[in-house]
């Protein structure tokens, strides 16, 4: 209980010092203001979840598990665990999905956080210790990857909890597990939608604008490809770009602004170059963001909102991770080829379809790969009592974060049998090969 009465204080300074906290992350990481505010809403939520530790933790028992004997399982903590977290979430993800949880469940941790966006991070650790959290517990540093290798393979790392690109997620993976320490690695995503022809097409164009071009498409749950049915294909895509050229890009900390930058110069290029492949590959550019400037910063990493239309299964910009504010169309004739088109992708983070169908809703959510679908929702991401579920090469290993599946990570289960002797059984000379559970 003294762990969660520190969580319930963490979860009030985060709250009081939300705004400092929104300025911070969108300072540091270029969000809009209100996507760096629900960055720390997230790290607070998951804070809430932790603090139901002890109901969501107890174990199990059964009196006269076998005649005369008693079983009771229990949840108990590993140790030290090892987190490493990437650039895009500063707060949500080392200090919501990592850090309540894993100390919650009687666990230290040491956090590696990306060397791009550290602040926010260590700011929240100092508030850590306000609330009385031990020195030791929680452990940042902000070192480049020469310090991976220790923290995977370090016999005094019992887990390791990763957040970021599939090529490093299978080297965390297969390098920690062969240590002997459980993973998690949440890795890349090429979330789909598909839209169907009786799809409310107004509401619908809202919600991919939001779900594709919020925090610059920088997030594993964005969704950068839309499956569109032909017959109504070219009226959604008109309707998305019209809405798109409404939004407002500058820097992130003018509350005004709609679309920040992305996070480095290099990204920024990265994300141009994929562009490039794109129309070099055949897809039609409806909405150009390469060339935007915007006054005042004129050497920011801005990209504006971008589409490319008629991609076809071929094209490599409609396949892989560009993590930035691009959305590709795809064209299909109906529900069954658009499942087909979604479930070929090797990423299978999440999975939208918008239909006012409840027919082809519940084929869609029982067939598709994604881990986390939505049903008319753009970012399907379950609020922290659910896991955060991404299937196929968007997650390595066992237990997911978040929901049970978190608790279950950050311990592991002990069995115990008891059985007391009676007067006649204390003189017995002979046991049964199972000693009496049979």
């Amino acid at each position: 209980m003294k762990r969660v009465q520190i969580l319930y204080k963490v979860r009030e300074l985060l709250v009081s010092h939300l705004e400092e906290l929104t300025l911070l992350v969108s300072k540091e990481q270029g969000k809009s203001y209100e996507e760096a505010k629900g960055d720390v809403l997230k790290a607070k939520e998951a804070t809430e979840v932790a603090c139901s530790l002890p109901s969501l933790i107890q174990g199990d028992s059964i009196m006269d598990a076998s005649s005369g004997y008693d079983t009771v399982t229990y949840r108990e903590s590993l140790g030290v665990f090892a987190g490493m977290s990437p650039f895009n979430f500063p707060a949500m993800i080392p200090m919501g999905w990592m850090t309540p949880m894993c100390i919650a469940c009687g666990n230290t941790i040491v956090l590696k956080v990306a060397g791009a966006t550290p602040l926010t991070s260590l700011r929240i650790c100092e508030l850590y210790r306000e609330a009385g959290l031990p020195d030791g517990v929680l452990n940042v540093i902000t070192c480049d990857r020469t310090v991976n290798k220790e923290l995977l393979t370090n016999p005094i790392i019992k887990g390791v909890s990763f957040v970021g690109s599939t090529k490093v997620g299978k080297y965390v993976y297969a390098t920690a597990a062969e240590a002997g320490k459980r993973v998690q690695a949440l890795c890349e995503a090429k979330n789909h939608a598909l839209v169907l022809e009786d799809a409310a097409i107004d509401r619908t164009a809202a919600g991919i604008i939001n779900a594709t071009f919020g925090c610059a498409g920088q997030r594993c749950m964005a969704l950068p490809v839309v499956v569109a049915q032909e017959s109504i294909a070219d009226e959604l895509v008109a309707k998305i770009k019209q809405i798109a050229l409404q939004l407002k890009v500058g820097p992130s900390y003018e509350k005004s602004t709609n679309l920040g930058p992305v996070y480095s110069a290099a990204h920024k290029q990265s994300v141009i170059d994929w562009i490039n492949k794109g129309i070099e590959q055949g897809a039609e550019l409806v909405l150009d963001g390469r060339d935007i400037v915007v006054e005042g910063y004129e050497k920011g990493f801005y990209i504006g909102p971008t589409i490319l239309d008629k991609v076809t299964p071929e094209m490599t910009v409609g396949t892989f991770e560009i993590f930035g504010p691009v959305l590709c169309i795809k064209r299909v004739k109906d529900f069954e080829e658009g499942l087909a088109v979604m479930n070929a992708n090797p990423f299978a983070n999440g999975s939208v379809i918008y239909t006012q169908s409840g027919y082809y809703a519940r084929e869609f959510a029982r067939n598709t790969h994604g881990g986390m679908v939505g049903i008319n929702v753009g970012i399907p991401v379950p609020i922290g009592f659910f896991p955060f579920c991404g299937h196929k090469n968007s997650f390595f290993g066992d237990l997911h974060t978040l929901g049970k599946d978190g608790f279950r990570f950050f311990t592991e289960t002990k069995s115990v049998t008891t059985h007391w002797f009676d007067e006649h059984e204390k003189k017995a000379t002979k046991v049964s090969t199972w000693d009496g559970t049979i």
